[in-house]
């Protein structure tokens, strides 16, 4: 020991090397696999941005008044995908550990295409509501999958810049669908004579990156936590060898190797105590450790305070009121007394993606050097001022925003401030913490139950956020 701190960890922090742009350049391997695995996230973003455009576009509200002309199924609407990601977050940790965390992804991607498939072909609300569902179950997967093996494949020092590259890729996604929709919103017009290629192109193309993942992700390596947890450790020195680009005698990777191993022996040595009846490998043995897994989540304290870090974190991420923002943009930006009609409303929604997509470059780049909770404690202030200030603003002008033109505009750029905000701090770090904070023999379960907190979270605010509006503007 030297300071209290294990001489193999303070060797491989000084062998290592700067953390950063500098860490991300000389790891440029495994930051080329986190980019491209991270297009999952691309499809997370994607699919919360394009429906907000697309609800506002008249062929599409037309074929769906039945729906989009009543709040409360409105709100069904949108926050039906947040149902099925849910539930697809929570049965995500399960197969993660089963099939590994490529494969999972792989099968995520399937449920994915299945889900846009349907919504793209869609004749009325039904096929929509399914669809969305459907997708949901894809998204959420992804959501919990992807910075899971992100996480697991990058060296310490610049695990957290990898695992923002979750939150990178989401709102580039955001921002890249809502332009789309902007521009196809012009297609036969954008008043009665809109076609219908309008909103089923903005939601076909969702294929296009999810085939690209679904293909590619089969050629990735698997994670070495995961293949030691399979007893594959000669693979998993392999893929760490080759990711880091060292031989596999190197100290570096023996070190590295070597603390997973030994945290692996560790909890398994903690199974066998516990559960000596349950090591024979059968089915039944499986599913009731699997069972007690979970439970220990509960009943452990020390694995029950990460529980609450996990699902708290994300709890206020989606509270913070940033998906509001992003499903019903439009309808916010047009109560903000934006004139020009639904061509100009889209328009502004763009600037929000943007704003986000720029603010989250920095986090990804400093956030291992900066840490977490300085980030976080930013953020939150910054986006608080931002509702507190716009919030006075509509007070006093909501009924009068035509002669109070700059009020408006005022109020229109303090919600770009508040993307801005979340982009650099909650957007990012939040998916950092809960993708680092559970030991390795319960990391895909606990990851999956702190995921699922910012889902059903997600999906209450989708389900509200109508009503809200709709009451507090008339």
């Amino acid at each position: 020991m030297a300071g209290g701190i294990p001489l193999s960890t303070s060797r491989r922090r000084l062998l290592a090397g700067e953390s950063g742009w500098k860490g991300l350049v000389r790891n440029r391997r495994i930051f080329a696999i986190a980019i491209f695995a991270s297009l999952g996230g691309l499809l997370y973003g994607y699919n919360q941005g394009v429906f907000s455009g697309v609800l506002g576009m008249n062929n599409f509200d037309t074929r769906m008044a039945s729906v989009v002309n009543d709040p409360t199924k409105k709100g069904w609407f949108v926050s039906i995908l947040e149902l099925g990601a849910w539930f697809g977050v929570l049965i995500t940790g399960y197969w993660a550990d089963k099939l590994s965390r490529k494969y999972t992804i792989e099968l995520a991607v399937v449920v994915f295409c299945i889900g846009v498939i349907v919504q793209t072909a869609a004749k009325g609300p039904q096929s929509i509501y399914g669809g969305r569902f459907v997708t949901g179950m894809g998204v959420g997967s992804l959501s919990m999958a992807v910075p899971l093996y992100n996480a697991e494949l990058a060296p310490p020092e610049v695990r957290g810049s990898l695992v923002a590259l979750q939150q990178l890729a989401i709102t580039f996604g955001i921002m890249i669908s809502f332009w789309i929709d902007y521009g196809t919103n012009f297609i036969g017009g954008s008043g009665s004579t809109q076609s219908e290629a309008a909103w089923r192109i903005p939601l076909a193309l969702q294929l296009v990156p999810a085939l690209i993942l679904g293909a590619g992700i089969l050629f990735m390596p698997f994670s070495p936590r995961w293949l030691i947890n399979q007893g594959r450790d000669d693979e998993a020195l392999a893929v760490l060898s080759k990711a880091r680009g060292l031989p596999s005698d190197d100290e570096l990777v023996q070190i590295e190797f070597l603390e997973i191993k030994a945290q692996f022996l560790f909890e398994k040595e903690i199974s066998t105590v516990k559960f000596p009846d349950y090591q024979d490998g059968s089915f039944v043995s499986n599913v009731k450790l699997t069972f007690y897994s979970y439970l220990s989540l509960l009943t452990n304290p020390t694995l029950f305070r990460r529980i609450l870090v996990g699902t708290l974190t994300m709890f206020f991420q989606q509270w913070t009121g940033v998906n509001a923002i992003l499903y019903y943009a439009p309808s916010i930006f047009a109560n903000l007394g934006l004139a020009g009609g639904n061509t100009t409303d889209l328009l502004a929604t763009g600037v929000v993606g943007i704003a986000m997509f720029l603010a989250t470059i920095p986090a990804v780049i400093y956030v291992d050097q900066v840490g977490r909770k300085p980030v976080l404690v930013s953020g939150a202030f910054l986006m608080g001022a931002c509702h507190l200030i716009v919030a006075v603003l509509t007070g006093l002008y909501h009924d009068s925003w035509s002669s109070h033109v700059a009020a408006g505009w005022a109020a229109c750029a303090l919600v770009w401030v508040f993307a801005m905000a979340f982009g650099y701090s909650w957007g990012p770090c939040a998916w950092v913490i809960v993708a680092e904070i559970f030991p390795l023999s319960v990391r895909g379960k606990g990851l999956s139950i702190a995921a699922s907190s910012n889902w059903m979270n997600n999906f209450i605010v989708g389900q509200v956020t109508p009503d809200m509006i709709t009451h507090l503007v008339s």
